[in-house]
């Protein structure tokens, strides 16, 4: 499959045209060719996010992620690492001297699905273009560990980083936190609670109100890979207890403060459910002047860091991202007072 995969990305436009159909136009944005033709060829194929089994959605991410995988060029080492009592996994481009930035990295999934193994290939990509060290946390998932475990492993994990960056070979004064999806939850979480502040957060197309149905959600629900009822199986399995839904720790956006949060670059998609509710993170983070740097990847759907390997624009938006990350904690101040 994964070279089926990248067979069929390598057919001249026109016939990868034909194949998609006609462009996909909505809100003023048009998809991308290199979305539409993937989400073509996920649909022939008929796999989908959320399943009637919780098994059966874990095994069907951990399939397509294998289709995908691909080493980003410059070799990196990866180790497994005892996070705090989180498993967590290490990842060290070849070369890199001791004392880099460290990004504490959580994997998207809806809380319920994704491992350490479903994103590696997004981690070893942040590794080498970002030039840092990745800390991978496989915390706990739901339902059998539902909410607020997630969270809890993600603070637990954080602050194992944070007290023993020097052991991990990275700067302590060089801490950023990322994840995509279920995963920006996770991180922007930790940077709203965490005792010790990160220096930066990368969040990817993040998760930040469980409790409020936006426009996206509605206008791209169906359709463009992640759905809306997947969101609704997904909340549903993490958080069943509604009325804890609109706690920070489930909603960072809905936190009443905003102004000690990390420099950010947050990153959404055009066609994504999830698009609104993080460029209303974004907002608010620039409303209690936290610096942040808003980008929507119009032409793109949920899920694009996963799908770099395939090229195009897939891997202009990931190499985007980890240019911000470089850029935030190379260029920022490295040492804390």
């Amino acid at each position: 499959m994964s070279g089926f995969l990248r067979a069929a990305f390598g057919l001249p436009r026109p016939v990868r045209r034909v194949i998609a159909g006609a462009p996909v136009r909505l809100e003023g944005q048009e998809l991308s060719l290199d979305a539409q033709f993937l989400l073509r060829l996920i649909s022939l194929e008929g796999s989908k996010l959320s399943s009637p089994t919780v098994a059966a959605a874990r095994g069907g991410l951990a399939r397509s992620q294998i289709y995908l995988r691909r080493a980003p060029g410059r070799p990196v080492g990866a180790k497994e690492v005892d996070a705090g009592g989180v498993p967590a996994r290490l990842y060290t481009p070849r070369g890199l001297p001791d004392g880099s930035p460290l990004l504490v990295f959580y994997h998207g999934g809806g809380w319920v699905i994704g491992d350490l193994d479903t994103h590696d290939t997004v981690c070893r990509y942040l590794a080498v273009h970002a030039e840092v060290r990745v800390l991978s946390v496989d915390y706990r998932l739901a339902p059998e560990h539902p909410y607020p475990a997630a969270a809890d492993d993600a603070l637990a994990a954080y602050a194992y980083a944070a007290a023993n960056a020097g052991a991990l070979g990275a700067d302590p004064d060089a801490i950023a936190v990322g994840g995509d999806s279920a995963g920006g939850n996770l991180a922007a979480v930790v940077g709203l609670l965490a005792e010790r502040r990160p220096d930066f957060a990368l969040l990817i197309y993040p998760a930040t109100d469980m409790t409020v149905r936006r426009r996206s959600r509605e206008v791209f629900g169906d359709g463009f890979y992640l759905t809306d009822a997947d969101m609704v199986w997904f909340s549903d399995h993490y958080c069943p207890d509604v009325g804890r839904r609109a706690e920070p720790k489930a909603s960072p956006l809905l936190a009443e403060d905003l102004s000690g949060f990390p420099t950010t670059y947050l990153v959404t998609a055009g066609f994504d459910p999830l698009r609104d509710e993080g460029e209303e993170f974004a907002k608010r983070l620039g409303e209690a002047r936290v610096p942040v740097a808003l980008r929507r990847q119009e032409d793109l759907f949920h899920g694009f860091a996963n799908t770099w390997s395939l090229g195009g624009r897939f891997r202009e938006a990931l190499s985007e991202a980890a240019g911000a990350l470089r850029t935030g904690l190379y260029a920022g101040p490295r040492k804390r007072g």
